[in-house]
């Protein structure tokens, strides 16, 4: 729980063994988007000066972009600003992940736009659909109980074995995107 707690935003102390290994494999899709493929996509689009650019969004959305009061007012335009930035790169993300898993390809259709995030919802629906899982669902934050919505419901419920899965499904999608940069690249 504690380990979780450093990643994710949501109440850990309660979470049982589903609820940490989804909130793991949630923010595993949702970094591979923000970490490696958005940071690739800017910086092979505009240089350095695209990836600086896109970093800066993206921490600034991590740090204020969020809907507290405090930080509504300032946090809109960070928030905003890293949706547009990462609205072609999530689904480059949902199409590697599908790939890398041979699979997904229905749970994402139907499910990436359920996510109340416009870009988060696409590499987790890949994510849940490739492993077969099911991911999201009820959560709570600052102790207030949120109902969202199940991606993959179908799925099998989540185990802590199932991360090791993400993690390699992970690393063959990031193996598929760096071949396909460097083919991208040569031919260009």
């Amino acid at each position: 729980r504690r380990a979780v707690a450093a990643i994710v935003g949501r109440d850990t102390d309660e979470l049982d063994e589903a609820g940490i290994a989804r909130a793991a494999i949630e923010s595993l899709a949702e970094s591979y988007c923000d970490g490696v493929v958005a940071p690739l996509f800017w910086l092979l689009l505009l240089g350095l000066p695209g990836i600086w650019v896109y970093k800066a969004v993206n921490t600034a959305d991590s740090l204020i972009g969020h809907q507290e009061p405090r930080w509504r007012a300032f946090g809109w335009a960070a928030a905003r600003l890293d949706d547009g930035m990462n609205l072609l790169p999530a689904r480059i993300a949902a199409l590697l992940l599908c790939l890398a898993g041979a699979g997904g390809w229905q749970v994402l259709r139907r499910d990436a736009r359920k996510h109340a995030s416009p870009n988060a919802g696409w590499p987790e629906a890949a994510m849940a659909g490739a492993l077969r899982l099911r991911l999201a669902g009820p959560v709570a934050y600052d102790g207030v109980r949120h109902d969202k919505p199940w991606i993959g419901a179908e799925g099998a419920e989540a185990r802590a074995r199932d991360i090791d899965r993400a993690l390699r499904l992970y690393i063959r999608a990031c193996l598929l995107l760096w071949v396909t940069t460097a083919g991208v690249t040569w031919l260009i």
